[in-house]
């Protein structure tokens, strides 16, 4: 999440975007400027430039952008009216800025723009110009010299528009010290350790095959005791909760999307329909058009209500193969999707035990700092959204309201609600502080009522309209497993864990009292292993430590002489003696209650 606009870094780090687009037109006269936001941690800028870039660049141009931090360059703003900013832009031979422009005046219907001028204090020499609506730092002698990075390139359509010519994106990351910067650069360093693509192979959890396709990962025996886990931790809560499970399929007649407004509103992300002989099938890119038919398949009463049905959906969506990662953006993902059939008395109460509920799963976790965001429609484009103004602005407050009356802290976005209602959305961050996101608790939805046309019967015998109410708590499994790898670093806690001990026999002579061993634990209904005395013991130590499996005992003449364990911990990295029976119990205790490492 970037910075909110007009605070001292966002400011900084807007400035830094022009003074790279400045040294990029420094080493290249001829290149043509794209666009420079703030990003969560600096900025980028795209670039139509006459050659490719390399690398070795990017030193260039962070040098050529120190030297022009120390010049005290001046940021001066200055307002035209369209003719004349055209005429300019025309001059500087900037063709995406005049299509900027352009895009302005249809969009909103503006009479002037504005753009930020950097001049040289020794000289007051005008030096660079950009179109821009700020905001800035007054001075470049604010920014720390030391306190920024370039990063990396990358491709990047035009307005991000794959039918518009093709840019090079530059990114910067930037902070208002130079010890903020290595604080994030030591941060980066864990996090590539961490990163679920190498540690879900390292770790054997899943696969990604360029046979089946991209986007569509297999989860190995490992990796789904995983998912099983994160599973039945699902339906314990949910359960518990007074959901009811349903299953139902991954396809459906068009005609169905078509009436929710999945298409054409979410067509770009459907892959294509599949085609019968009369009928035209859909891989589902959500789970609501279905659950809704179950709750129309037969008369209901107010007396029924809240019902709130539960699935783990499979659902399709065609993410472009350029933003597939690993199993965070994926083209195949089961969304632990929820809907309640409510009456609009009955919001208020079923928000708040969704978001209960949630913070009840996120606990398991240690998922203890929450972002909430607001997600609103953006009222300057309304034929992106289906609905009435009163259904939106009902809709809105409702969310708004019980998010104060919780006294939660949380910000508003315009343009990030689904195409049929506003949303809560929860962030959580990891133990590197880096925010992902994760569930929608809820959706408040009054337009697929409508445009399915369900309805129950109140107290009173008249037929009335129920609000639907979308949402999920892990989001995806499949995201949310990513996320599990990198917060905890692939050791996962024991009841986690896929495996969660290791029996090392010392030598062969050992084998069987392992294996007696192994077999208690298996008893008791522990996921256990025993690795075979085929390489030395030291290597099967590493091997069991590169795993990270929770527990470790090794079998050798000590322990079956005296009928005890010792037991590493990989968590704590200390080894304790236990009676055989204790360290089971133990075991066993620790997983039934789900316990975080400590």
């Amino acid at each position: 999440m970037k910075p909110e606009k007009a605070s001292h870094l966002y400011n900084i780090r807007h400035s830094l975007a022009h003074m790279l687009a400045q040294a990029v037109l420094d080493l290249f006269p001829e290149a043509k400027l794209g666009t420079g936001p703030v990003t969560e941690n600096g900025f980028y800028y795209d670039f139509d430039l006459p050659r490719t870039l390399i690398p070795e660049d990017l030193e260039i141009l962070e040098k050529k952008m120190r030297q022009f931090v120390k010049q005290n360059q001046f940021f001066v703003r200055r307002d035209e009216p369209i003719r004349e900013a055209k005429a300019f832009l025309k001059t500087i031979k900037q063709p995406y800025k005049i299509e900027l422009v352009d895009k302005f005046i249809e969009q909103q219907g503006i009479k002037e723009v504005s753009f930020y001028e950097n001049v040289r204090e020794s000289d007051n020499k005008p030096v660079f110009v950009d179109l821009c609506e700020g905001g800035h730092v007054d001075n470049t002698k604010e920014i720390d010299p030391q306190s920024f990075k370039l990063d990396k390139i990358s491709s990047a359509y035009w307005q991000a528009d794959e039918n518009k010519a093709s840019m090079q994106r530059i990114y910067g990351v930037s902070f208002e010290t130079a010890e903020e910067l290595k604080a994030w650069e030591t941060m980066m360093a864990e996090a590539k350790k961490r990163d679920h693509r190498k540690l879900g192979v390292e770790l054997d959890l899943y696969v990604l095959s360029e046979k089946v396709g991209p986007g569509l990962p297999l989860l190995t025996p490992r990796g789904t005791v995983i998912r099983q886990e994160l599973d039945k931790l699902s339906q314990e809560k949910h359960k518990a909760w007074g959901y009811s499970y349903v299953t139902t399929p991954n396809l459906g007649d068009l005609g169905l999307y078509r009436t929710s407004g999945h298409y054409p509103y979410y067509a770009e992300t459907m892959f294509p329909p599949l085609k019968d002989d009369e009928t035209e099938f859909m891989l589902r890119p959500m789970n609501c058009p279905h659950h809704i038919q179950i709750y129309d398949a037969k008369p209901r009463s107010y007396r029924e209500l809240p019902l709130r049905l539960r699935e783990d959906g499979l659902c399709y969506r065609y993410e472009k193969s350029g933003e597939l990662s690993g199993l965070t953006r994926v083209r195949a993902l089961t969304i632990d999707d929820a809907h309640i059939f409510c009456t609009p008395e009955q919001m208020g109460e079923e928000i708040n035990r969704c978001l209960d509920l949630a913070k009840e799963m996120y606990d398991v976790f240690g998922f203890k700092d929450l972002v909430f965001t607001l997600s609103l429609r953006d009222p300057a484009n309304k034929d992106k959204y289906v609905g009435t103004d009163e259904n939106w602005n009902k809709a809105e407050d409702f969310l708004r309201q019980a998010l104060k009356k919780r006294g939660m802290e949380f910000k508003e976005y315009l343009g990030e609600a689904a195409f049929y209602g506003p949303k809560i959305d929860v962030k959580a961050r990891d133990v590197l502080g880096r925010e992902w996101q994760l569930a929608t608790i809820p959706q408040i939805d009054y337009n697929m009522p409508e445009r399915f046309d369900i309805s129950y019967i109140d107290e009173h015998g008249t037929k009335q309209r129920p609000v639907i109410l979308h949402r999920a708590v892990y989001g995806s499994y499949e995201r949310f497993f990513g996320l599990l790898i990198e917060h905890f670093g692939g050791a996962f806690p024991t009841w986690l864990a896929p495996v969660q001990v290791e029996v090392i026999p010392v030598a062969e002579a050992h084998r069987d009292a392992a294996l007696d061993i192994l077999e208690q634990l298996k008893d008791a209904g522990v996921r256990a292993e025993l690795a075979e005395p085929d390489l030395t013991l030291g290597k099967r130590i590493r091997n069991s430590e590169g795993a990270k499996v929770p527990y470790m005992i090794v079998i050798g003449d000590k322990e079956i002489a005296s009928g005890k364990v010792n037991a590493r911990s990989y968590h704590s990295k200390q080894q304790v003696e236990h009676d055989r029976e204790a360290f089971i119990g133990m075991i066993v205790a620790e997983i039934a209650e789900r316990r975080l490492p400590e």
